[in-house]
């Protein structure tokens, strides 16, 4: 049985969005200071990993980072309504490029834009 994964093309797929997505990121005012590692790298990296996993792919996160626990592990950072549409914008450009099919992009989409509004965790910006 297939997984939605195998379904969009497995990790090279996985690494086309999360690679768009990080050059945005780094030019990104809202969500640049975000990332206190001055090489994106291993977040891109990580962020892959766990995309894989959570999709149906290899269990790499899991086996090398436990549990994702993804509000736990962004509390030390202000995610507000604004660091979540920069988020979504720079995720969509992913997508983009990506060119799923208009069901796959719908439901990839769908859990990102999801998990972006769960993990906000302050309203207002810095001033």
């Amino acid at each position: 049985m297939s997984t939605f994964y195998d379904d969009i093309g497995g990790s090279a797929t996985i690494r086309t969005i999360v690679k768009r997505f990080y050059a945005g990121v780094a030019e990104d005012e809202v969500l640049r200071p975000l990332y206190p590692e001055p090489d994106l790298a291993a977040a891109e990296e990580r962020f892959a990993m766990f995309l894989e996993q959570y999709w149906g792919g290899p269990t790499a996160y899991s086996d090398q980072r436990g549990h994702p626990r993804l509000r736990m592990r962004h509390a030390p950072f202000a995610v507000t309504p604004t660091a979540r549409d920069h988020w979504l914008m720079h995720f969509r450009a992913g997508l983009d490029e990506a060119q799923l099919t208009p069901e796959q992009d719908a439901q990839f989409w769908g859990y990102v834009t999801h998990a972006a509004q769960f993990m906000i965790n302050t309203m207002e910006d810095a001033p």
